[in-house]
C-alpha cells in the first residue's frame, strides 16, 4: 500500500524548502559589515575574552590593522594558543596576554593595576567576555557575588572604571559593551542582582545583559565632554562556545541549529569592530546596534529609564568598591 504519491512527496519539499529559505534569510539575511579600512598603527586595544570565538576574530581583525592588542583572558595556556595563531596570521608581534578573571574583582584590580603601570595609552576597550551557565546551579565567587552576574556585568563595570582615566588620557577613545538580544526579557531586580532571593540562570542571564546597556547608557552621560564613547551591541546569534555548558539534549540540537542558520564568530564580530572602528560612529554614544546598525528599539524599553541606569550605577559602586575608593 502506497501511503504517499509522488505530488505528496514533491510539495512536502517545497514547504520545507520554502522555511528552510526563510529561515535563512530571517537569520542571515542582513548581516553587517565593518568596512572601515582605518590603520590602528599606534594604537593600544584590550578585547576581553579574546582566546575564542567572537573575541578571537575581534583580536584577529585588529591585530590585521596593527594595532597594540591585549588579551585580556583567564586561561594563560588557551590564550598563549591564541595569541601564537594571531600573530603568525597577522605578522603582527605586538600581541600580549594579560591574565583578567571577570569573575573575581581582585583580578579585574590586579589586571588594571597592571595596566596602567605598563601601558601610556588606551584607545579601545572591548568588554567582550560573557558566560552562560546554562544549566548550572548558582554559584559564588570567593567575594559572594554569584558568578554569572559577576562576569557578565560586575567584572566589565569595575574594569571599565578602573581604566577611564588611562582612556580619557587617550581621547578620543571607544568603549564597546557586548549584550544580547536575550536583554528584551530582563528587568532589574535590586533585592536580588546577586540572586539573594532566588536563581534562574535564564532569567540571571538576561537581567546581567540588560545591565550591560544601562551601565553604558549611564557611562556615556558620564563621559560627555571627555573624548571618549560608549556603546552597546548584540552581536546576534552566534556559533561560539558560549553554549557548551547547556544540557546535552538541549546543547546539541540547538548548536545544529545555529551552525547552519546563524553567524560565524566572524560574522558577529563586525558590530563590534564597527563600533570600534568606524567614523559613522565617532560622535555617537550611549547607543544599542545590532549588524553594524543603530537599532534602539531592538533594546528593553527598561534600557532607557535613565533613573534605574542612575540607581544600577550607584549599587554597582557599592558592590564593587568603587564608591568606597572614592571616598579614600
Amino acid at each position: 500500500m502506497q501511503l504517499w504519491d509522488p505530488g505528496q512527496v514533491f510539495a512536502i519539499l517545497c514547504v520545507l524548502a520554502v522555511i528552510f529559505a526563510a529561515a535563512w534569510i530571517f537569520f542571515r539575511g542582513n548581516v553587517g559589515r565593518c568596512d572601515s579600512a582605518v590603520d590602528l598603527s599606534g594604537k593600544t586595544v584590550i578585547v576581553t575574552g579574546a582566546n575564542t570565538g567572537i573575541g578571537f576574530m575581534t583580536t584577529l581583525d585588529l591585530a590585521k590593522r596593527n594595532a597594540r592588542v591585549i588579551l585580556a583572558c583567564r586561561n594563560r595556556e588557551k590564550s598563549e594558543k591564541a595569541k601564537e595563531e594571531i600573530v603568525a596570521k597577522t605578522g603582527n608581534t605586538n600581541v600580549v596576554v594579560r591574565l583578567l578573571d571577570l569573575c573575581s574583582l581582585k583580578s579585574v584590580r590586579d589586571f588594571a593595576k597592571q595596566i596602567i603601570e605598563e601601558e601610556p595609552r588606551l584607545d579601545i576597550l572591548i568588554n567582550n567576555a560573557g558566560v552562560l551557565n546554562e544549566g548550572r546551579r548558582k554559584t559564588l565567587t570567593d567575594e559572594g557575588l554569584e558568578t554569572l552576574f559577576a562576569a557578565n556585568y560586575f567584572g566589565p563595570f569595575l574594569l571599565t572604571n578602573l581604566l577611564l582615566d588611562l582612556l580619557k588620557k587617550s581621547a578620543p577613545s571607544r568603549i564597546i559593551n557586548v549584550s544580547s538580544v536575550i536583554n528584551k526579557f530582563a528587568t532589574i531586580d535590586f533585592e536580588n542582582l546577586n540572586a539573594e532571593k532566588s536563581f534562574k540562570h535564564h532569567h540571571q542571564y538576561a537581567d546581567s545583559k540588560l545591565a550591560v546597556i544601562l551601565f553604558t547608557r549611564q557611562l556615556a552621560k558620564k563621559l560627555e565632554g571627555t573624548g571618549v564613547t560608549a556603546n552597546v551591541l548584540h552581536p546576534g546569534t552566534v556559533y561560539t562556545d558560549l553554549f557548551k555548558n547547556l544540557f546535552f539534549l538541549l546543547r546539541y540540537p540547538l548548536l545544529t541549529f545555529i551552525r547552519i542558520f546563524c553567524k560565524t564568530a566572524e560574522e558577529g564580530a563586525q558590530t563590534s569592530l564597527y563600533l570600534a572602528l568606524s567614523d559613522d560612529v565617532k560622535d555617537i554614544s550611549g547607543k544599542y546596534f545590532v549588524d553594524c546598525q543603530l537599532m534602539e528599539s531592538g533594546a528593553n524599553p527598561l534600557s532607557r529609564n535613565m533613573e534605574v541606569a542612575e540607581k544600577l550605577w550607584d549599587v554597582s559602586e557599592e558592590i564593587t568598591g568603587l564608591s568606597s575608593k572614592k571616598k579614600n
